[in-house]
């Protein structure tokens, strides 16, 4: 037989190349941490795995049927990669079943979605160019094996998937047991394994409610009760502080607490924060960590209503919206207190309205309760100081005391601003997204002073309370380079661990014994606190946070992929950190974080289970 007449089948030609193409969109695209020379060998291997485990099949089909088949699915195959990174892109993160299902905050996108592009994204959909070509009934690449060769071709892909498994589980033992961290899934079984993995997860979870009977709920109480304390500390700090006052919630969209005294040209970024800050009548948690993940800003306002966590696979919001709660809405509600939010987006982005009415809001201003026009509004939506001048005559026409919870909106990737209303300079990096951060920030700060004195204005600063709080990150590690620049040291697991750090500050006005608290504290801890200040017996509760004010708090803040940080110590990546210094703890000393990383991972199941099984409605809140 000469040479030129063996031609490799086009089955092979695809799994070449689509493997070969995965593995460069892993190692050179996406921003996986490679640590070793196994996660390499794991990391080239599992692409091919799974392009085999698609591609083979075209064996069993008639050589039109292949072609066909082979053309498709190359070009699914890309599309399903290109989906992923640029989400990655936006949220260093990976797709999963619930986020699918959140559709209709698409349209919202469209600009976040334009700078994600990048020129050589063409480079995914080359192989599936090369297939199509190579498809074409001339050259004849499609096999016709007996029966025999065709068990065989399909013999190996269970080989193949076997051999990936065994090198996973070497590689991070009980992977899809402590599967809180997409990333390392994605890194020992490949994307699209994930996603049968996240598929068969979606599978389960919609089971557990169905099958809950309430029996788990007394193990949860014990643990809560035992874990936190179980009636209103009348004895800590600020205890009734704020009773029959009025509380003012301000979310600020995507700040970060290293844009605190940090300054661009000599210019402050955050003056007003920053003087608010040292101030004696504002108390200020320097080391509060958000909690959130794929739900974004609705996750944080899961968390500060609820005191539960957030799911790892999509957003409450959607997911389970109609589950019972008991939530901070509801319990200011039967208080006396009128509840409202203020957001000026589409009422239905993150299924707010359907959220909110379940879990007690009495209003809810979406953009329908403002004048949007093409002066006052830029990147998504009303700019920050329209939003606020024009919320101060709903504040003062509701009954006090109320709750209001204000979301901001100008200060949120990709973070646009007209050039006449910046008032500082672009930071200088590789990082177009960390360059324009700092100029919608200083906007926003300068927002919230503007919102200082409307309050004062219109005579409800002295009987209110006003708490802000950053929601989620901003910059996400996809720009640790541009961030090493700015910090001036290498981001590492541990710093992006404290860049998970955000704002949270209680302006109590009249008070004079305020300043910068050092204690851990994340916003699990929101609801028992804001309570705690206002008053509210939280005893009948049930909540994974605890008033931060307290001496019974417990000594941890666990973030949603299973790392967590103590006083002493950060664990993430596997790895313990002392807290004081950043460096990683010697070999014999790493079970210190042990005990707590098996507590961590307890409450993030508890609250899962709570979630999933709708578990509140077994329970009678007292």
């Amino acid at each position: 037989m000469q040479l030129r007449n063996i031609r490799m089948p086009l089955f092979m030609i695809a799994t070449v190349l689509f493997g070969i193409k995965t593995y460069v969109v892993y190692r050179f695209m996406f921003d996986l941490s490679i640590e070793n020379p196994m996660q390499e060998l794991i990391l080239l291997f599992n692409p091919i795995a799974s392009a085999y485990l698609i591609f083979a099949i075209s064996v069993w089909m008639k050589p039109k049927n292949q072609r066909k088949y082979l053309r498709w699915t190359v070009l699914l195959g890309s599309f399903i990669l290109f989906v992923n990174l640029i989400f990655y892109r936006n949220f260093t993160d990976f797709i999963t079943i619930p986020v699918l299902f959140q559709g209709n905050n698409a349209a919202d996108l469209t600009g976040s979605f334009l700078t994600l592009l990048h020129i050589e994204d063409v480079f995914i959909f080359a192989d599936a160019a090369i297939v199509w070509y190579l498809s074409r009934q001339r050259f004849d690449l499609t096999v016709k094996l007996p029966k025999r060769g065709k068990i065989a071709a399909t013999a190996v892909t269970f080989l193949l998937l076997a051999g990936n498994v065994v090198l996973a589980e070497i590689e991070r033992p009980m992977l899809f047991v402590r599967a809180f961290d997409r990333e390392y899934l994605v890194k020992n079984i490949g994307i699209f394994n994930y996603h049968v993995y996240d598929a068969t997860m979606q599978t389960k979870t919609r089971a557990q409610r169905v099958f809950a009977d309430g029996s788990e709920i007394s193990e949860i109480e014990t643990y809560l009760q035992e874990k936190s304390p179980d009636e209103a500390d009348k004895d800590a700090e600020l205890y009734g502080i704020a009773e029959d006052k009025n509380v003012i919630f301000v979310s600020v969209e995507s700040f970060q607490h290293f844009l605190y005294d940090s300054e661009i040209n000599g210019v402050e970024t955050t003056p007003f924060l920053n003087e608010l800050k040292e101030s004696s009548d504002t108390v200020t948690f320097e080391n509060f960590y958000h909690q959130t993940a794929q739900g974004k800003t609705s996750d944080s306002e899961f968390i500060v209503e609820n005191s539960l966590y957030p799911l790892g696979r999509g957003a409450v919001y959607f997911t389970h919206a109609g589950n019972e709660y008991h939530a901070l809405p509801e319990i200011l509600n039967n208080e006396g207190y009128e509840t409202s939010v203020f957001h000026a987006n589409n009422g239905s982005f993150w299924n707010r309205d359907v959220m909110y009415d379940n879990i007690g809001y009495d209003e809810f201003h979406d953009e329908q309760s403002f004048e949007v026009t093409p002066e006052n509004s830029f990147g998504w939506g009303l700019e920050d100081k329209a939003f606020f001048e024009q919320s101060i005559d709903y504040l003062k026409d509701q009954e006090q005391p109320f709750y209001s919870k204000f979301i901001t909106l100008t200060h949120h990737f990709p973070f646009e601003l007209p050039e006449e209303k910046a008032h500082i300079d672009k930071y200088d990096s590789n990082s177009n997204t960390l360059n324009a951060y700092f100029q919608t920030a200083k906007y926003t700060d300068e927002a919230l002073e503007q919102f200082f004195q409307q309050l004062k204005d219109a005579d409800l600063y002295e009987d209110s309370i006003i708490v802000m709080m950053g929601d989620h990150y901003g910059i996400s590690d996809f720009h640790n380079k541009a961030m090493s620049q700015f910090l001036g040291e290498e981001v590492d697991p541990f710093v992006q661990t404290q860049l998970q750090r955000v704002p949270f500050m209680i302006h109590i006005p009249g008070y004079e014994n305020g300043g910068v608290e050092d204690k851990v504290v994340g916003q699990i801890d929101v609801k028992p606190t804001l309570l705690h200040l206002l008053g509210v017996d939280s005893g009948g509760d049930m909540t994974f946070g605890d008033n931060m004010f307290s001496e019974k708090k417990k000594d941890f803040i666990a973030l949603r992929d299973g790392s967590f940080v103590t006083e002493e110590y950060v664990y993430t990546s596997e790895t313990c950190y002392d807290r004081k210094t950043g460096e990683p703890l010697e070999e014999g000393l790493m079970e210190a974080c042990e005990p707590v990383k098996q507590e961590v991972d307890q409450e993030l199941n508890y609250s899962d289970n709570i979630i999933y099984g709708d578990l509140f409605r077994f329970y009678d809140f007292k």
